[in-house]
């Protein structure tokens, strides 16, 4: 007797439930590590200095996410080599999550196009999390300069091409990439000057050794508020909340719809399990925009940025082409 034969359409049915019972077990599968997730203390890693503003956010956003989870989450501060010190020591610790990273616009917009070799793939070593702020720059000046307004400074810097000091703390940052773009825009000339640190180079602003620079308002707000400086303008489509007396650059005599700002990012390694991606990008947006960190941010001068994960890869693909289009006009290339 031959054996009874299932039906073809029988037997796409049963694939088919089979399938969609096997997919059922991996969402729920997913869902329980994120449920479980994390099991133990998570490291966050940044490049910056103890006692500076991106710091200090980075710690309140990490005491809110302990609270969150259940586990410690610790920051680490890895500063100096242009934040590769702690780029290298996030890429050699965990990969599920335990261990994520915070960084600023420079390593994922302007470093790609600065260096001949970087020791770290922004597109694959990083899966960006959330975005956590957006820095506007000040222009700054002494507290006696004789600018007024950006016009002045502009007018001065046409008189006297490559006369005019400005300065930074390094290549490439968004203070001299800021700078850069105003040159370009006002086809004027000045003077590069790197200073080790910010606290030098805003010191010397303070003290009249140096004629104009940029900053945001959580790095000079301290010195402004102190009278040692004066802002000029920033470099925003449109005022700060928390200086309301301070002109945008257009309403100061420079260019239209010139804009320098640095921007804040969390991410985690690549390969996540959607539903703990999920989790940790929820997490830090709830962090984002709870009041008391919305409060740090006024202080700061900061905008909060709360991007979903398509609003985020569209705002950094448009940073990205800005940051290469200054870069190759202005010709600046690192080793």
């Amino acid at each position: 007797m031959k054996p009874s034969v299932l039906p073809r359409r029988a037997a796409l049915f049963a694939l088919s439930a089979l399938a969609a019972t096997a997919a059922t077990w991996g969402t729920a599968a997913h869902a329980q590590d994120a449920a479980k997730w994390p099991t133990r203390t998570v490291r966050l890693i940044t490049p910056y200095p103890t006692g500076g503003a991106p710091d200090a956010i980075g710690r309140v956003i990490a005491d809110k996410l302990s609270r969150k989870w259940g586990q410690p989450v610790v920051v680490e501060n890895r500063p100096g080599g242009n934040g590769f010190i702690a780029i290298d020591a996030w890429k050699r610790g965990a990969k599920d999550g335990h261990d994520l990273i915070q960084l600023d616009s420079v390593h994922l917009a302007a470093y790609p196009y600065l260096f001949k070799k970087l020791p770290y793939d922004p597109a694959k070593d990083f899966d960006v999390q959330a975005t956590l702020w957006k820095a506007y720059m000040m222009v700054v000046v002494p507290t006696n300069s004789k600018y007024k307004n950006v016009a002045d400074v502009i007018a001065d810097a046409k008189a006297n091409p490559g006369k005019i000091d400005y300065g930074s703390w390094s290549i490439g940052n968004p203070v001299h990439l800021g700078m850069e773009d105003l040159q370009q825009l006002t086809g004027t000339s000045m003077q590069h000057i790197i200073y080790k640190e910010t606290s030098q180079l805003y010191t010397a602003v303070a003290n009249g050794e140096l004629p104009v620079t940029q900053g945001t308002a959580g790095t000079t707000g301290p010195l402004y508020k102190a009278g040692k400086v004066r802002f000029l303008a920033v470099a925003a489509p449109q005022r700060l909340k928390a200086y309301p007396d301070v002109p945008t650059v257009a309403e100061a005599g420079g260019p239209k719809d010139y804009e320098v700002s640095g921007w804040n990012i969390i991410a985690a390694p690549k390969g996540l399990p959607q539903a703990v991606a999920d989790k940790i990008r929820a997490d830090i947006n709830e962090a984002v925009l709870s009041s008391d960190v919305q409060d740090r941010y006024a202080n700061f001068g900061y905008v909060p940025m709360s991007l979903d994960r398509a609003q985020t890869e569209a705002f950094i693909a448009s940073e990205t082409k800005r940051h290469e289009a200054i870069i190759k006009r202005a010709k600046i290339e690192l080793q």
